[in-house]
């Protein structure tokens, strides 16, 4: 069998080879952008969409890759098609670009003298873990509102996809708290509702589709994904802010993200949200999007945990 493919500091090198320098930026200072695809049928889904965000985000950042969006789409398409063959027919992939700002020599000892001041470009895959989805897919997910905040925009503008993610990682342990299967729902400095470390998070309000604003969490492709599909479906949407109060009385509740295209919340905080199972909405959306890609995206999910 194949062995995975990874594109790192202009090469494409067999995954068991490819390493970061312990004085990457990355490391050293969290400052990495980053986008994540996955695949439908072994094929990236939506890859332009991710690509032009990633470039918006190094734009922000002032990262210069010295390659252009259709050199890193045809590296990703060549990454994307030999890893595939290392995954059964009916697995996916979750397709990873990550740049940092380059390697600090200041960190680097002796090695520094080596070091490369020009970003580090990352292209990489991992097969996507459906059973970890599976139950949630069924029954609904646990969000817990942490007292740990969002970083509000006057830091850094959230339209940008980044890994500099400490707020999040101790969002998370505090949620975990409260529930082990939990997943923090970050609120912001005036208590807004924002997103979760990896997903954006939506609400049905009298049978519209109700957002936070972008003002403060990332426009998520699957986000768009679904906004879309509102439409062509007739359900109203409408984007503003929330609070917990919003989502306790709210009819149905749900996560979007890459992985698992869209994922039910049945409870906040210990309280269920609406009868406390997943909702039609939720579930006429969903099936929509299945439609979209050809495949049943749910039972995909629940097929993995069998």
């Amino acid at each position: 069998m194949a062995e995975a493919l990874v594109f790192l500091h202009g090469n494409l090198v067999p995954a068991s080879q490819a390493h970061l320098a312990i004085f990457d930026a990355g490391v050293v200072l969290g400052a990495t952008v980053t986008e994540m695809t996955r695949t439908f049928h072994h094929r990236p889904w939506r890859l332009q969409d991710h690509l032009d965000r990633l470039f918006r985000s190094l734009r922000y950042t002032r990262m210069d890759i010295g390659m252009s969006r259709e050199q890193l789409a045809g590296i990703s398409e060549e990454i994307v098609a030999n890893n595939a063959q290392c995954i059964g027919p009916d697995d996916d992939l979750g397709l990873i670009h990550f740049v940092t700002a380059g390697e600090i020599a200041a960190y680097g000892g002796g090695s520094g003298r080596t070091a490369r001041t020009t970003p580090t470009v990352c292209v990489h895959t991992f097969p996507l873990a459906f059973e970890i989805w599976a139950r949630k897919m069924r029954e609904g997910a646990h969000v817990v509102t942490p007292s740990i905040r969002h970083v509000p925009p006057q830091c850094f503008d959230p339209k940008m996809k980044y890994r500099s993610r400490m707020h999040y990682f101790l969002a998370d342990q505090e949620a975990r708290l409260v529930d082990p299967d939990a997943s923090a729902l970050l609120l912001d400095l005036d208590g807004n509702i924002t997103e979760t470390s990896a997903a954006n998070f939506m609400i049905v309000e009298k049978g519209t589709l109700v957002s936070p604003t972008t003002v403060n969490t990332l426009p998520g492709i699957s986000r768009a994904m679904v906004i879309e599909l509102a439409h062509k479906l007739g359900i109203a949407f409408v984007e503003r802010d929330l609070q917990v109060y919003n989502v306790m009385n709210a009819e149905e509740a749900f996560l979007t993200s890459t992985p698992y295209c869209m994922m039910p919340v049945t409870r906040i905080n210990g309280v269920p949200i609406g009868t406390g199972a997943p909702g039609p909405v939720f579930r006429r959306l969903l099936a929509a999007w299945s439609e979209a890609v050809g495949l049943d995206i749910a039972q995909q999910i629940q097929r993995a945990s069998a």
